[in-house]
């Protein structure tokens, strides 16, 4: 667009399917003292992505532009930002929950959320990766505290958490095992899992034990399930926020650790992330790719609960 002031943007006016999400054409917002002005190039979408344009969530009542991650090039700095300048490449995580406003042409973010785009890493690898990766991060390394030898059951391990979770936590020497229907095994296996559970035709609170952590990406009665599997002093973290205190009252009982966590903005967990890229050891499985204006037919196929990795919105 020509108009410096003004940009398109996923935006939305009521809560609902898909059809809600419309392009619009917005005010483009001036990065204060310590943010930055992102171009964006790809933004992922995540499941708390279509979560809130059907419910609101921790948002409440559209109008609002969804997304999180990132991955662009810096525009404009503002007073004080000494990591970055005009026309750096640059990725991460808008700060969790109420950063949000990445599924548009430009998106402003703290300076200290972002982190140098490695060179070979592109695009729409980096836009698919912070939430996930972060998210992952900070659940296994950051609260439940893996090393390597360690046990480590990951729910939903070819989702878009779990993908992730399942290589990093073999990065850190664990023993994965991962939960995944069967025609998702393949893939699991080949991001290193060391075995694939059939969630839909076993109960993997049967099949497995002696872990020392748990990933519940899944919540609900996995949540409770899942402490029955742990070593004593063993650990589930749970990425879904909220839920019964009879999580942490059973954990108790069984001599556990229950854990519920959002994930954070932040650039040494981002930094990790972006080594790990680079070298080879972390990867987003991309279900698809679309164009922004086309945002909705990501979030149809969200909808679905059956993609393998991650969908990203790429510039028009």
């Amino acid at each position: 667009m020509n108009d410096t002031n003004t940009m398109h943007a996923i935006s939305q006016d009521v809560l609902g399917g898909p059809e809600v999400l419309k392009e619009a054409e917005v005010a483009r917002p001036a990065p204060r003292p310590n943010e930055v002005l992102v171009r964006v190039r790809a933004a992922g979408v995540n499941p708390t992505d279509w979560k809130h344009r059907a419910t609101g969530g921790f948002l409440g009542k559209p109008p609002f532009v969804l997304g999180w991650d990132v991955s662009g090039v810096v525009e404009a700095a503002g007073i004080g930002v000494a990591a970055f300048r005009p026309g750096d490449e640059v990725f991460g995580m808008l700060p969790y929950p109420f950063g949000h406003g990445s599924h548009a042409e430009y998106a402003i973010a703290p300076a200290r959320a972002l982190v140098r785009k490695p060179e070979g890493v592109d695009h729409v690898q980096a836009g698919a990766l912070p939430l996930v990766s972060l998210t992952a991060y900070q659940a296994l390394i950051e609260t439940a505290g893996l090393r390597s030898g360690q046990r480590v059951l990951i729910h939903a391990a070819a989702g878009g958490v779990g993908h992730v979770a399942v290589q990093l936590a073999k990065a850190h020497g664990a023993y994965v095992i991962g939960t995944a229907s069967v025609g998702k095994h393949d893939l699991v296996r080949e991001l290193g899992a060391d075995e694939v559970i059939d969630y839909r035709e076993t109960d993997f609170a049967e099949a497995v034990k002696d872990v020392d952590i748990v990933l519940d990406t899944i919540g609900d009665d996995y949540s409770l399930r899942s402490l029955r599997v742990l070593r004593p002093g063993g650990i589930v973290v749970s990425i879904l926020p909220v839920g019964t205190d009879e999580f942490h009252q059973e954990a108790e009982r069984l001599g556990v650790r229950a854990v519920r966590m959002l994930v954070d903005a932040s650039r040494s967990g981002m930094q990790a992330v972006a080594e790990m890229a680079q070298a080879g050891t972390l990867r987003a499985v991309i279900a698809g790719t679309f164009p922004l204006s086309r945002a909705a037919e990501a979030h149809t196929l969200g909808d679905t609960g059956r993609t393998a990795g991650k969908l990203v919105l790429v510039a028009d």
